[in-house]
Order: C-alpha cells, then structure tokens, then sequence
C-alpha cells in the first residue's frame, strides 16, 4: 500500500504530532498513552492493532487526519495491497444469518472438519456452488419462502438455457411474500419508515406491516378496475417513496409486471422504454420535491407520449390540477374500489419464470437492453442480502436509490423478504437532512454509491451525529476510494463496508463482501453465495483459481436468479456469444475487468468493452456519442469513454473529439465540455456530467473500422500530455 509510505510508523508518532493534527494537547497526550499500550500487547503492524486502535482510540470525533495517520502508520510495513479495515469476531460472526446456520448445521452440511462460521466460510460458499439443490433449499427455508407449488427441482439441465432452468414448476408471488409475517414477527412490525426533507425535527412516519398489506390490496383491486389484461406492462415514474413502493407490489401482487423508469429521464428515455415494454399505463408523481422547488414529472410523461396516466400528488394538501385527457388522479384512481373489498386481495400465483418486472440497462448498441426479472429474482436479491449484508428480523435498511434502477427493487425486496423495515428519505441525500434522517431512524444496514460519500465528506455534514445503530454498509454501483470509506467507517466507529457488484441481469450481486471475512477497503472479499467467477487470461482462458491476475471477468452459467431472456435483443449473443467453454459450460458474458490478488481480494477496473459506468449507472458509449455528435458543427465525431481517475474512485466521462478545422484554438474545448454537458443533461440524464474533453487528430480503429474505445482509454489513464478542459 504505497500511501503508508507517506505515514510513520506508529511506534514513531509522538503526542505533539498527533496534536498537530488538530487534536487538543491533553487529548493528544491521554491517546499517545493509549496508542502505546495497543502498541505493547498486539505490536507496531497488522489487522490485531488497528482492530485495536480502531475500536478503543477512534472517534467521528476526532479530526479525519488522525485516523489517516494511524490506518496508514499501522498498515506501512504490512505485505499485503489489502489491509483488513475491519476483522470479524468469533461471537460477532456466528450471531450473523450464516454463523447461525452453520452453528446449527455445520457438520451435516461440511462434515466433521467443521470448526466455526469464520474458518469454515470458504467451505460454505463452495457447498453454494457444488450443491445447489442443497443450498437454496436451505436459504428458502431460512427466509420462509412460501411457494403454492414448490419446485420438482430446484436446477433442471435444460438445453433452452445455458447453465440450467430454477425452480423448474414452482409457483408462487414474490410480493405476496413480502407482505407475509417473518421470523415469529408480527403484523403491527414496522414496514416502512420515512421522513421528507425538510422536516429534520419532526417525528418520523411509520407503516406497519399490516397498513403496508391494506394498501397494497387497495391498489391491487383498483387496478384490476383499469380493464387490463393480467400480464400488462406498468409503469412507475416516481421518487421512491411509500406510495411507489405500494405500487411496485400491487402490480405484482396483481399479476402485472412493473416497467421501472428513473424519475431524472428526459421525455425521449420515458418514451423509449415505454415503447420497449409495450406499457399500457404508468404511475407518475406531478412534482418531484426537493425542498421548497418543485421539479416538474407528470409534464415529462404527457411529453413522452405516455398511454393512460395515474398521477399522484407530491403535496397531499395540494391536489394537481390540469389532467390530460383521460388520466386519473390518485384520488380517482383509488376511489374506484368498493370500499367494502379493498383490504383484502388473493395474489395471483404464477410460475417461477413468470414476468414481475422490467427495467433497462444500457448496452453496446445504444438502446437500453429490457431486463425482465421473474418471481425468481427477488429471491436472489434477498438471499444476497441475507448472506452478505446480513440483513434479518428488525434491521432498518437504507439505500437512497430508485425503482427506476434495480436497487430500488433490490432495497424492497431485501427488506421486506427478510422481516426488515424499509427507511426512505423523500428528498436528496447529499446533506445534513439525510444524515439526520439515518440517525433517528437507527439504520442498521447503509448502502450507498461512493458520490454521497464524497459529498459528506468534503461538506462534514455527518458531523454530531450518532450512526452507532449501524452494523454495516454496503456500497455499489461505482469504484470507491480508500480514503473516502476509510473516512465513513470511521462515521460509525468502524463498522464494514460490504463491497457488491453485480447488474441489472443478475439479479443482485456476483463478487461482493462478508460479515465472515476481513474486509478491505475498496475490495471485494469473495464471489456471491451460489457463484463462481472466472478472470480470463490474455489468451481467452480463466487464471487459475489461486493465481493472481487481471483481466475480464466470466461467470459461471449456473447462477440462480439471473436472466435469460431480453426483450428487444438476443440473449445468447449478448451474453454467451464467442464466450469459452470451460469445464463443459459456456461461461456468461459481464464485460468488467476484474483483478484478484494473491491474498483473493478481487478489485474492479472499470469496463472491458464499450459501456460505462456513471454515478453507478450503466451507459453505452454510442448512447453518449449520439448526442454530443450533433451538438456543434465543427465536430466531426467524438468517442466518449470512463476512466477511472489517478487516485481510485468512480469513473470519469471524458470525450475525445476530432474537429473538422484541426488547427482551431484549443479555446473551443471549454465550450464544447459546456455545449456537452447542457445537451447531455437535457437529453439524457441530469446526473450526468462530462469531466474532460480532449482533442486527437483521429480516432483509433479496428480493420473492421470499430472504435478502439479501450486504446483510448488506457492512452488517457496512463498519460495527461494532451490538452484538457
């Protein structure tokens, strides 16, 4: 780790240094005292001192540069890359979902080797992956699953799908399970917990399991009053919060399948995924809140064309006025059911393979690839949670997300399949409101994308808070950096960070973290339960499984939950296509490229092939370059790539330009970023922001004439010699 470097050596640090740093004199004193006791009983190095250090000295108090100087200072002669920024305990891991269970059944499943959760960890992920009739059968009854007809096998070899069918005959509602009692809870358990910006002192809302299932069959029942035929695509335009959550579960409890659309799209994104899903009618809000500003919604859905509208109102006191032909406000909508049946609704059974949701993310060819996820998905993304965040029966989840993106029915679905409550927070969490908000509502599972964290920490609005509910975090969605977590586990005195990666076509997660391991900062600890991951080598085949290396990354076919068919492209040639035959199955298609170290932390390096990764968001570069190809006429074409900057952290959006006049002043590169970034805004995304762009005098491209995208990248990543703005 070359930054400990910068850093003495902790038997080196005197008082006046820590002083220095920002800590008042007698306060330096009193923790050099104590630094040298760690010192004497676990030594100068290694994870058993800032385990110490980390738990006894440490603080959200104490200023960020002390913690830097001792993280840095305890790790300066320490071999490996990745230092363990927090260790599990024996009595910590087996009080976690799968210390429970192997305390339980960790002879009959591992046989009379096994000794405790933490040694027998890797063990238990390679039963996931031998056994997997064995092991999710074992994780449905954990997270009592309730199927109406339970599978005749859990993996069936199947010819029409490479790695096997799931659940082959099961039949059951993913929502309906949700809205079941878990784990000897009750129905007056908190559901949901939320609270709107703006409102940092007052009480926070509550909905109980039981409100939580009378709303839901409310909706479910005025749905079927819409005439539609069960199946039908539905779509939801909304910020995340109750109401949409409400919604997203009665469509599927109902038996019609949600089309999930970002709330930030411009007309033209509405427009095209509602035409992908062939949507019949969508669910929209009129204004989306962010303090006193109301930004316009319902006018971005009349704009795109939409059919038949449900509009629900941002302000309950203020009812929207000016309905398009046709539409329904909230009121009417709901005012349709007898009032006598509304509570109450019997979910439509379905198979396992059966539609529950669409969503989209963006592929190579410019349109966004349509994702069905079946009833089968939602198991996959609890599970994950279940295993991995370890999340359980009175945990507080918090993501700030969207149902537009897969976290949002991620964070519904690993909540409530678990017996958990739900927090949402009906504003921006980049400020002192969110973080308040996590503090009363007592989060005990925090996930996140590295940009909120960097923007706490560069405006310490975390500062006098109390986050000490929280036992851990979990970060997806982009690359973060060492000192941004190193700063935010030191937010909740050093609670882990649970690194997860995986997509849209997952499911969930392929390579994440665990309660049961040490975990590093900015790496990832293990694959997923159930998955196994190759890294292929220079010449197309995986490394082997103790070797170091980099390269992209393959995974295994048979994954539970993952999908199998696209909407609007050909499955196989998206992901199994030209793929290597290994161990006598095709391997699936991801497109990262991944590194696993000698110690087998894995890292991510950013796509391999032509899409990228924008504030956690997946984005083709030709969808880009459509729109900044047309901005100014004295650009002749551009090739828009993600690098990851110098210092670690989520990728860059940089545009490489070949101007038509080469010799015009560089000056015309300032305002193209701003012509770019105005346009991409508009047209695309207002989240996203072009970083650079940069001048070359052409682009560089295959004998075929593809753009070489990678070349660029690397050429840019490695050097800054040209002109930048």
């Amino acid at each position: 780790m070359a930054r400990s470097m910068a850093y003495q050596a902790l038997d080196k640090i005197s008082a006046e240094e820590i002083s220095a740093v920002g800590v008042p004199a007698d306060e330096a004193e009193r923790l050099h005292v104590a630094l040298g006791d760690i010192i004497q009983k676990h030594g100068t190095s290694g994870p058993a001192t800032w385990r110490e250090i980390s738990s006894r000295m440490l603080t959200p108090e104490l200023p960020f540069a002390l913690h830097q100087m001792m993280y840095y200072g305890c790790y300066r002669a320490y071999a490996s890359s990745t230092p363990p920024a927090w260790t599990p305990s024996l009595d910590d891991a087996v009080s976690t979902n799968i210390g429970r269970l192997l305390e339980k059944r960790g002879k009959e499943i591992l046989g009379s080797g096994y000794k405790d959760p933490i040694s027998s960890f890797s063990e238990f992920h390679k039963f996931s992956i031998s056994d997997p009739e064995a092991y999710w059968s074992m994780i449905f009854e954990e997270m009592e699953i309730k199927f109406s007809a339970k599978a005749s096998c859990i993996l069936c070899e199947s010819a029409s799908y490479p790695g096997g069918q799931w659940l082959c005959g099961a039949v059951l509602n993913s929502a309906s399970n949700c809205l079941n009692v878990k784990n000897g809870g009750s129905l007056d358990d908190v559901a949901i917990v939320w609270r709107d910006e703006g409102c940092d002192d007052m009480p926070l809302n509550i909905m109980t399991l039981k409100k939580l299932k009378a709303e839901v069959c409310h909706v479910a029942n005025a749905l079927d009053t819409l005439g539609l035929e069960k199946g039908s695509a539905i779509a939801i335009d909304m910020p995340m919060n109750p109401i949409a959550v409400i919604i997203y579960l009665a469509i599927v409890l109902a038996g019609y399948v949600v089309v999930s659309i970002a709330d930030s799209f411009a007309p033209d994104e509405i427009s095209t995924r509602l035409t992908i899903s062939k949507t019949k009618a969508i669910f929209t809000q009129d204004y989306i809140l962010r303090g006193e500003k109301e930004l316009p919604l319902y006018s971005r859905v009349v704009d795109a064309k939409s059919p038949l509208a449900i509009v629900v109102p941002a302000r309950a006191t203020k009812p929207f006025k000016g309905l398009r032909d046709g539409d329904l406000s909230w009121d009417d909508f709901l005012g349709q059911v007898n009032v006598t049946e509304k509570d109450a609704y019997t979910a439509v059974e379905q198979p396992a393979e059966a539609f529950t949701n669409i969503l989209f993310s963006s592929g190579t060819t410019g349109e966004p690839k349509a994702i069905p996820w079946t009833h089968s998905t939602p198991l996959k993304a609890a599970a994950d949670a279940w295993s991995h965040m370890d999340i359980r029966k009175g945990d507080v989840v918090c993501w700030p997300t969207n149902l537009g993106w897969m976290m949002g029915p991620w964070l519904v679905y690993a909540s409530l399949l678990n017996g958990s409550s739900i927090a949402l927070f009906n504003g921006s969490p980049l400020g002192h409101g969110f973080a308040k908000f996590l503090q009363d509502a007592k989060v005990t599972m925090l996930g996140l994308v590295p940009s909120i964290v960097r923007a706490w920490k560069i405006t310490n609005c975390t500062a006098g808070l109390d986050w000490s509910n929280i036992r851990c975090f979990s970060s997806s969605g982009e690359a973060s950096s060492v000192d941004e977590y190193l700063w935010l586990m030191g937010r909740a005195k050093y609670k882990p960070v649970i690194e997860y990666c995986g997509g849209t076509e997952i499911g969930g997660g392929f390579v994440t973290g665990s309660m049961l391991q040490p975990q590093a900062l900015a790496a990832f600890s293990t694959p997923a339960m159930g998955c196994h991951l190759y890294i292929l080598g220079s010449d197309g085949k995986p490394l082997a499984e103790d070797a170091g290396g980099i390269g992209e990354l393959a995974l295994d076919p048979t994954m539970f939950g993952a999908s199998t068919t696209l909407l609007n492209a050909n499955h196989y040639d998206v992901y199994f296509k030209d793929m290597p035959i290994w161990n006598g199955k095709q391997l699936r298609r991801h497109g990262d490229e991944f590194e696993r170290n000698k110690e087998g932390y894995y890292r991510a390096h950013g796509r391999a092939d032509d899409t990228m990764n924008l504030g956690g968001i997946k984005v083709s570069s030709v969808e880009l370059e459509r729109i900044f190809n047309g901005v100014n006429c004295d650009v002749m074409e551009t090739a828009a790539i993600g690098v990851p900057p110098s210092g670690g952290g989520p990728e860059q959006l940089v545009v490489a330009v070949v101007l038509k006049d080469q010799s015009s002043e560089k000056v015309i590169l300032e305002k193209l970023k701003l012509e770019f970034n105005l346009a991409l805004q508009k047209k695309l995304n207002p989240l996203f922001k072009v970083s650079s762009v940069i001048e070359v005098p052409a682009l560089p491209r295959t004998a075929s004439n593809k753009v070489m995208r990678r070349v660029l990248r690397r050429e840019f990543s490695q050097s800054n010699k040209r002109a930048k703005y």
